[in-house]
């Protein structure tokens, strides 16, 4: 199925790695070019000279990134962006009590700031265009808070959620897309990495970090955490042709966890 992406030209934040790795690879094997951005230099070079994709490494939360990234995207593609997928994020184990003033400022400069400035750049050019497609990818913590995912994750991502709308309501006559994902647990470095939140609620819980995995899991309907290739296939299809219908959603991807019927 030909999903109109050939020669689209892409952004994809947190792309070095977990979901924003798995979108840039889908987004690159339907034809469209990308741009990989991240904070890590090394693993993003690595992945994208793997991917054959354009990259670069900065702190998308910094005031002045998105300018940069959109420039960059220009100059490099040749012309305006026509898909944004807003990946980059972060997530700990902490209670609510022990979160820092910095601690909710970081997220919400990471989760709602940052993809505000980076819709904010692009958007309008993609409404004088007639087309564009924006995926913000959120969580099912955004739509009810973790019970131990720190709470300004949870917040800051319902946040983002709402954010979207706005976004989706004013372009949305223009030929914009601007939708959202809310992916539950998926087994990327996020849960498996050394020092991340499978080792950091193995600490809490007293167990090995594959009893943490297993057992998180299990929890949702399907009966597993998601691989990210399930996440990023849907956030892929809202950036085609194919969601010329789809306009300010919020589509849960976390294998039936998300228990509302609307």
């Amino acid at each position: 199925m030909d999903l109109g992406l050939h020669d689209r030209a892409c952004i994809v934040t947190g792309a070095s790695k977990g979901i924003g790795l798995a979108v840039s690879r889908l987004l690159i094997s339907e034809g469209a070019r990308v741009l990989m951005v991240a904070r890590g230099e090394e693993a993003l070079r690595a992945a994208a000279a793997e991917l054959g994709a354009e990259w670069l490494a900065l702190d998308v939360s910094r005031p002045t990134a998105a300018a940069e990234i959109v420039a960059a995207c220009e100059q490099r593609f040749g012309g305006a962006v026509d898909v944004l997928v807003n990946n980059a994020g972060r997530a700990e184990i902490k209670d609510l009590d022990e979160l820092t003033d910095e601690d909710w400022q970081r997220d919400w400069d990471l989760h709602v700031m940052a993809s505000m400035r980076l819709m904010r750049e692009t958007c309008p050019k993609m409404a004088a265009r007639g087309w564009g497609r924006v995926v913000n990818v959120s969580s099912s913590s955004g739509k009810r808070p973790s019970g131990s995912l720190a709470m300004s994750y949870s917040v800051t991502k319902a946040a983002q959620l709402s954010l979207s709308r706005a976004f989706a309501d004013k372009y949305a006559a223009d030929g914009v897309r601007v939708n959202a994902i809310a992916p539950g647990m998926a087994l990327s470095e996020g849960w498996t990495g050394d020092g991340q939140l499978g080792d950091q609620l193995s600490t809490r819980l007293g167990i090995g970090r594959e009893e943490v995995l297993r057992s998180q899991g299990a929890r949702s309907p399907i009966g597993r955490a998601l691989e990210v290739d399930e996440i990023a296939r849907i956030a892929v299809v809202l950036c085609s042709e194919l969601a010329s219908g789809v306009a300010g959603a919020a589509w849960s991807v976390d294998g039936g966890t998300w228990v509302s019927i609307v």
